[in-house]
């Protein structure tokens, strides 16, 4: 089973950028951690980061080729990207949001996502754990959704 990774804008300066907020762990150390899961679980990966919204909807659009599922930390295009949310929705996959801080205990334009409504589910808040959860839920729900 092959699910999409993605990573949104600025989440290639994790173990950098305010950590304070987002921890100290890098990008590559949350693929590993995250590649290890999969293995685990008979799963491969397709890791993509970018800062731009296009490249993250090309690659949405072409996992309904590819992939079971998607797992996004949309990062701040979550408050603000409805074509990102309408990509999720049209290709129809099941589809996890992540995040590493609380978005609701933080800034109040934090609190609303465009992504939340056509995923399976949110996980916030658990720092790097956040994406290990959110792809531990992903696989047991499409094992779950396999016919028997």
């Amino acid at each position: 089973m092959n699910i999409l990774v993605l990573h949104g804008p600025n989440l290639n300066l994790l173990g950098l950028r305010e950590p304070a907020v987002y921890g100290r762990i890098t990008l590559s150390e949350i693929n590993a951690r995250l590649s290890a899961l999969a293995q685990s679980r008979s799963a491969t990966l397709n890791i993509v980061q970018s800062n731009h919204e296009g490249v993250l909807i090309d690659e949405i659009q072409a996992a309904r080729e590819r992939a079971a599922g998607i797992l996004i930390n949309p990062g701040g295009y979550t408050h603000t990207s409805i074509a990102l949310r309408d990509a999720i929705s049209a290709v129809g996959l099941p589809t996890v949001e992540v995040h590493l801080s609380n978005i609701y205990a933080r800034e109040p334009f934090r609190h609303h996502s465009y992504i939340s409504p056509v995923c399976a589910g949110t996980i916030a808040g658990f720092g790097w754990r956040s994406y290990l959860l959110g792809l531990s839920a992903l696989l047991d729900l499409l094992s779950e959704q396999k016919p028997a």
